[in-house]
């Protein structure tokens, strides 16, 4: 039998990574993870690796981005997924919104942090604008990526990564502090793998304007289970 290459009738197959952004499974990329991972900024890997999803709808990056730390926290969202067993997925979470509008046209960064706290976490966050520092910024990912009960959230442009499409989030997956790269655990796998982009790129991408609210996209989200941040 003679096997002949399938050609796509429609739809597209993935995109490729624009220069700066390096896929996590390539040879280069592995090399940073080793390096972070010897470093000890890859405690926060683990458990989100663990949960790592695909968001399931074009819209849903918000949702699965929170659906995956709310499991790797574990929390009890108090209600059936399949019977018997209680899980978070993405259609479990429309409480500010109703899921048409979400399918439609996503979520805003105010409906994510109104989800975050209507799910029993912690959140703290800041837009990015005359009083934000790429410096605090750095402390937190430096800080948060060697812990395993925190984790940052990104709400960014990727049209400021040279990325196609606009308003994303994903979490933050790990840090290497001697190149700068923060990982980003990318919810789209159907479009982008993910991958390692230079923080100070990352923290340009959250200074558009987010053309929806009229504001900045975020800064990090920080997230946690317990009561206080440390």
């Amino acid at each position: 039998m003679t096997s002949q290459a399938i050609t796509p009738s429609h739809g597209l197959y993935r995109e490729a990574l624009p220069k700066g952004c390096i896929v996590f499974s390539s040879s280069e990329g592995r090399a940073i993870f080793r390096e972070a991972l010897e470093a000890g900024h890859m405690r926060c890997y683990f458990k989100m690796a663990e949960q790592f999803s695909t968001q399931t709808e074009l819209t849903f990056c918000g949702l699965t981005t929170l659906v995956m730390i709310l499991n790797a926290l574990k929390v009890d969202p108090g209600k059936t997924w399949k019977k018997p067993w209680r899980w978070y997925d993405d259609n479990m979470l429309y409480n500010c919104v109703s899921m048409p509008m979400i399918k439609e046209i996503g979520i805003s960064f105010d409906q994510f942090v109104s989800l975050v706290m209507l799910n029993s976490l912690i959140i703290k966050s800041e837009r990015v604008d005359e009083l934000a520092s790429i410096e605090t910024f750095r402390d937190h990912v430096t800080r948060l990526s060697r812990q395993d009960d925190h984790f940052i959230a990104l709400s960014y442009s990727r049209k400021s990564l040279g990325q196609t499409g606009d308003g994303h989030f994903s979490p933050v997956g790990g840090y290497h502090p001697d190149r700068d790269l923060v990982l980003v655990m990318d919810t789209a796998r159907f479009k982008y793998p993910p991958h390692w982009v230079p923080l100070t790129a990352i923290w340009e991408a959250m200074k558009p304007v987010d053309e929806t609210t009229g504001k900045s996209f975020q800064t990090e989200i920080r997230i946690k289970r317990t009561q206080y941040f440390k």
